[in-house]
């Protein structure tokens, strides 16, 4: 391993405290809407987000070819003070997996973001083999992506941690909150919570870093309740968290990102559009979120008030 690489591998594991949001592909007319996906990324960098993570399943990045991948990533990063992005690379195929990875590590991301193959289910022995034959394709760092409920196949606690022998790998987005807390505990690895429910017990339980997609909505609130529960002031993180549960719940009632998306539009942010087979979010739960986001303003306005 050269010294560059190690270094860049140190500093994108350093780096991956806070919130890195995975964000959606806004769409207008069946293309990719580049001029909000910028306006997007300023909005989240000035609202505290640490990075950006795209074309994961929030990203509808499974439904889009490698040239749209490639503008996205030049528009969200056009910016001097950009954030840095993370790639999601998902795919059946490991050498399919592996060419995408070759392909996009000509624009330099800080990393990638790579659940198992989905659907084929790999013994743990396949799942080691697969990242191995990725990593070995890149010098950028790798993080694991434990989703069980989208490729078919978990991962144990000892293949994420024989994996994290390997400094590439840079830690591991959990969406399990058993094993989110047992990973915490065990320090072996950075475990990056990827339940948005349990984002304050991550940070007070001392986790270090986050991939919430319910913080494209009042980013700035979510990032300030993640700083007060790393700070220990639990009561100020509850009052900050409390008002976003019942949102997070009606973001996840249906298949995401549909909701996120009509959230977004309501606030004037993007075109509520999705590529099919992705359907928008129904009436009945618009009309919920409305009444929640609703609420949340009303709270805002009262506290700037105060």
């Amino acid at each position: 391993m050269s010294a560059a690489h190690s270094t860049a591998q140190t500093s994108c594991a350093a780096s991956l405290e806070g919130l890195w949001l995975p964000m959606i592909t806004p769409m207008r007319q069946g293309r990719i809407d580049l001029y909000a996906a910028q306006a997007l990324a300023r909005r989240y960098r000035e609202a505290g987000i640490a990075g950006l993570v795209l074309f994961g399943s929030t990203g509808e990045g499974s439904l889009l070819g490698v040239g749209e991948k490639c503008d996205m990533i030049e528009a969200v990063r056009s910016d001097d003070h950009a954030l840095p992005v993370v790639v999601g690379a998902t795919g059946i195929d490991t050498r399919s997996v592996a060419a995408l990875v070759r392909r996009l590590d000509r624009l330099a991301p800080a990393g990638y973001l790579i659940p198992p193959p989905c659907y084929l289910r790999p013994s743990q022995a396949g799942i080691v083999w697969h990242y191995h034959q990725i990593a070995w394709t890149t010098e950028r760092p790798v993080i694991l992506y434990n989703i069980p409920e989208r490729t078919g196949v978990a991962m144990t606690v000892d293949t994420i941690e024989t994996l994290a022998r390997d400094p590439q790998y840079a830690g591991v987005k959990e969406c399990n909150p058993v094993l989110l807390m047992a990973l915490n505990q065990r320090g072996q690895v950075r475990a990056l919570c990827g339940d948005d429910t349990m984002l304050m017990e991550h940070f007070s339980s001392g986790g270090t870093g986050a991939i919430p997609a319910a913080a494209h909505l009042y980013p700035e609130r979510f990032v300030a309740m993640m700083r007060a529960a790393r700070a220990g002031h639990m009561d100020r993180a509850e009052a900050l968290f409390a008002p976003l549960r019942k949102l997070i719940r009606l973001l996840y009632a249906e298949p995401n990102p549909g909701p996120i998306k009509r959230a977004l539009s309501m606030q004037g942010l993007v075109a509520d559009e999705l590529r099919q087979p992705m359907m928008p979010a129904s009436a009945g739960l618009t009309a919920r979120l409305e009444r929640v986001m609703m609420q949340i303003e009303d709270m805002r306005a009262e506290s700037q008030a105060a």
